[in-house]
């Protein structure tokens, strides 16, 4: 059998083939699904023209597909919305054998194998998603205007606050000053609005790849951005104690928790202040290291929806193929 998982983001969607032995037949990636930012007849095309090349790489054709799972940015968000997004492939695959949700679950499946716990995700935006006994909830992710805390864009929109504020006087200069720039050569520091406002166009996936520039600055000792990382922490674990509550969790029972974004790529710096939360809090919480490559999990995912999960050798080829 053959799966197909589709992991869309808000920069990009990336695609994997695997079989039911655990070979990775193919992969792809493409410009970003998220449909709410680039339209959704922008968002069909990536999805349609994704497939058609992965399938292309593999040597197969989608009739050949098993199943597929589609994770879809904002999938969910907006009901009027689903019907369509429920049919964003038809024209390719057999409705019958894929199904479409929110992205939330492809990190999910990937971190935990689709076993029971939490996943929290924070990568241009944030969200948490978990399962318990075949119950399941999401936490956050209402979108980067007003919520999204502890993602990339909202680390990004803090960092240019925080610029503001040593350009003015507001807060001494640190480390994080020098490196804006650096990066962004300007006449005087205003500048900085023309980049986010006019060039950039307050566009979210420029405004969060300031976040590495922040981490940089946070791991070399600049206090005020390490600040930025401990506050983000403090909101994701908060995601992942409500869901515990909601999901209905024993209270002598320990949750297994995992992570995957890029912003916990930024290592130590937010894995530690992750880890001292939880700790702060009431709950019985285990870290665990994601078990799979992120852009597996919309695969693994699918060989379950298809009620054909993948053994335990298949995975664990996956697990060291990655």
């Amino acid at each position: 059998m053959i799966y197909l998982g589709v992991d869309g983001g808000g920069t990009k969607t990336a695609f994997v083939l695997i079989n039911d032995a655990g070979d990775v037949l193919a992969r792809h990636e493409a410009a970003t699904s998220y449909y709410l930012s680039v339209g959704m007849d922008a968002a069909r095309s990536v999805v349609l023209n994704g497939i058609g090349e992965i399938c292309h790489r593999a040597g197969i054709t989608p009739a050949d597909i098993s199943f597929t799972f589609l994770g879809l940015p904002a999938y969910g968000e907006v009901s009027a919305d689903v019907e369509r997004l429920d049919a964003i492939a038809q024209s390719l695959l057999n409705r019958e054998r894929y199904r479409c949700d929110n992205d939330m679950i492809c990190g999910w499946a990937a971190s935990l194998g689709c076993r029971d716990g939490i996943n929290v995700v924070s990568g241009t935006g944030s969200i948490a998603y978990g399962e318990y006994r075949g119950r399941s909830a999401r936490c956050g992710g209402w979108g980067e205007l007003f919520s999204d805390e502890g993602s990339a864009y909202w680390i990004g929109c803090q960092a240019l606050n925080l610029f503001s504020r040593m350009a003015d006087g507001r807060l001494k200069k640190d480390l994080f000053y020098d490196l804006i720039r650096e990066k962004y050569p300007c006449r005087n520091d205003l500048d900085i609005c023309d980049l986010v406002f006019n060039q950039w166009k307050g566009d979210r996936g420029k405004i969060a790849s300031l976040a590495p520039i922040a981490c940089e600055a946070a791991v070399a000792g600049d206090k005020q951005s390490r600040a930025i990382f401990f506050l983000a922490a403090k909101e994701l674990a908060l995601m992942v104690d409500t869901l515990r509550e909601t999901l209905r969790w024993h209270a002598d029972e320990s949750v297994r928790v995992s992570y995957s974004g890029g912003v916990f790529k930024c290592g130590d710096v937010i894995l530690e202040a992750f880890a001292y939360e939880l700790a702060k809090l009431n709950g019985n919480y285990h870290i665990c290291l994601p078990e799979y490559h992120p852009t597996l999990g919309a695969a693994i995912y699918a060989a379950k929806l298809n009620g054909t999960p993948l053994s335990g050798p298949a995975l664990g080829k996956l697990s060291h193929g990655e």
